[in-house]
């Protein structure tokens, strides 16, 4: 089992989609923000612009190539240099898709979400817990690789993978559009701050 590097980064989930507000489940359907995702991400990157130099400022954007991450990060992009941070190009990184759900995509989140982080359920035609940590640990790896902190926009499912690989309690929901500032602690178990 990968590893993460050992180096802080900062994460923020997407804004808000109309599945997100139905309480459906995503994955890999390339679902756009709504209005009030649109908000969300306006109000993360201003939150970021006005702590940039609170942890450590981010020198590069990576986002997932789903709609509602890329979408995201570009909103974000435009508030940081709109309040006098340097324009950052968007990377995309097809390793930071969220997870499939298979069969279970556009249907309630259901009482199986439990299991499938357990590894003991993987929904017919999805991904398991296992292998889309090993895919999440791998694509923020290759973000870490650079110089420089990076702003890691991505997924709900994603997060959780990289909680189990922070050594943290992996079944906790990110809410939408909120900074993340994960940092390796002392110990195997990392620190994460949420801006707010």
């Amino acid at each position: 089992m990968t590893d993460l590097i050992t180096r802080p980064y900062w994460y923020l989930r997407h804004g808000e989609t109309d599945w997100n507000a139905q309480g459906r489940s995503q994955g890999r359907t390339d679902i756009p923000l709504n209005q009030n995702g649109i908000r969300q991400a306006e109000a993360a990157g201003l939150l970021l612009a006005r702590h940039w130099h609170d942890h450590a400022p981010i020198v590069r954007i990576v986002s997932s190539p789903l709609i509602r991450a890329r979408r995201t990060a570009e909103i974000v992009a435009d508030q940081l240099a709109a309040h006098g941070a340097p324009r950052l190009d968007i990377a995309l990184d097809d390793g930071l898709k969220e997870v499939c759900f298979g069969d279970e995509e556009g249907k309630p989140m259901g009482s199986w979400y439990d299991s499938w982080i357990a590894g003991d359920y993987t929904p017919p035609n999805g991904e398991s817990f296992t292998d889309l940590r090993e895919r999440a640990v791998s694509a923020v790896n290759r973000a870490l690789e650079k110089d420089g902190v990076p702003l890691i926009v991505c997924h709900g499912a994603m997060f959780r993978a990289l909680r189990s690989a922070m050594h943290l309690k992996p079944n906790v929901r990110l809410p939408n559009a909120t900074p993340m500032w994960a940092e390796p602690g002392p110990t195997p178990v990392w620190n994460l701050t949420a801006l707010s």
